[in-house]
């Protein structure tokens, strides 16, 4: 197996350098954008938020089966 095999094997499932949002103080929080409702994350933030539940059912699908 060569050194490049290795690496892949070992971080083919992984997202650990995904980026997330700073979680929010308080509120006002941003709305999920799958279920409309609110997230952990500030209103503020610019990007993709997910409620707790959406961002579950999301690692779910998308995680490794193997």
């Amino acid at each position: 197996m060569s050194d490049h095999d290795r690496t892949a094997d070992a971080t083919y499932c992984t997202i650990a350098d995904a980026t997330r949002p700073p979680k929010a103080d308080g509120p006002p929080y941003a709305a999920c954008v799958l279920c409309q409702e609110p997230t952990e994350y500030p209103d503020a933030y610019k990007g993709i938020t997910l409620c707790p539940v959406c961002e579950w059912q999301e690692a779910q699908r998308t995680a490794c089966s193997g």
